[in-house]
């Protein structure tokens, strides 16, 4: 018998084509709500225009509402993602015991490293329309640095997995893992304007 923290049985596997478009449609969501943050706000109705004091406010609560947002998503993605890997790992009792504390752990990693590509999409966001040479250069290596950074992160949780699972097992952790992380990362690589040169 297998088991998982959550309940294996009541999700389906990640080959369904409907849970592959629910994930699809929460990584959109995201990704929408992502590229929003740094947009100008709306001019007023009336045309009137505003105190700058006053807009500068509106903007700050505009972007904590905006973060509040993205960062309740980030939240449900996360659920998701653990509900799909729960469905999709053949899990013993005693396996899972050992696998999901690992796994709690694994993701508080990979969240610091989601925090700081989130904050690098928010100053693109500002930038992009006007950015200079220096600001592209930096935002490319440091868009790359952090997909290193996820990449350094698996390599260190393997052999942490494979102490609590098997070399199989792990593998095919890290590969529902790959390719969730792939898909978000689609939708959100679709969702960020590109620079103009």
């Amino acid at each position: 018998m297998t088991t998982g923290e959550p309940k294996a049985n009541a999700v389906p596997d990640i080959r369904n084509k409907s849970m592959r478009k629910t994930f699809f449609l929460v990584a959109l969501m995201f990704a929408v709500a992502t590229s929003a943050v740094g947009q100008e706000p709306a001019a007023p109705a009336n045309g009137s225009a505003q105190e700058p004091t006053s807009s500068a406010n509106k903007q700050t609560a505009e972007e904590k509402a905006d973060d509040a947002n993205v960062q309740l998503m980030r939240k449900n993605i996360r659920a998701e993602r653990k509900k799909i890997v729960a469905a999709n790992m053949p899990l013993t009792e005693a396996e899972a015991t050992k696998f999901w504390p690992l796994y709690e752990r694994y993701v508080g990693e990979t969240i610091k490293v989601n925090d700081a590509r989130y904050a690098l999409i928010k100053e693109y966001a500002q930038n992009y329309t006007n950015i200079t040479d220096a600001q592209a250069d930096s935002y490319i290596k440091r868009w790359v640095a952090l997909d290193g950074d996820n990449t350094q992160l698996r390599i260190k949780y393997i052999p942490e997995f494979e102490k609590v699972i098997s070399h199989k097992k792990t593998a095919l952790f890290f590969q529902i893992d790959r390719r969730l992380s792939m898909m978000v990362e689609l939708q959100l690589a679709s969702q960020i304007p590109l620079i103009e040169p």
